[in-house]
């Protein structure tokens, strides 16, 4: 299942990387992508997991950076 998501307070590109490279480990996600530019996130995840995946998703980037939000469009 694919889902996209914009990233409020997302600061800079290096960040944008360091998300990728921690959400991309949690279990269940086939493929991530966010775009710094366009502050948006693109995700492709196990639709059976779906609610479990996502929550992991929030957990590690309030983790990795507290002042981002994530909202689905």
């Amino acid at each position: 299942m694919k889902s996209k998501f914009r990233l409020e307070g997302l600061d800079c590109a290096n960040c944008a990387a360091e998300l990728e490279r921690a959400i991309q480990k949690i279990e269940g996600i086939e493929s991530v992508s966010i775009s710094f530019m366009t502050l948006l996130m693109e995700l492709e995840y196990e639709e059976a997991n779906q609610e479990e995946i996502i929550e992991k998703v929030r957990k590690v980037i309030k983790k990795e950076e507290p002042d981002v939000t994530m909202e689905e469009i």
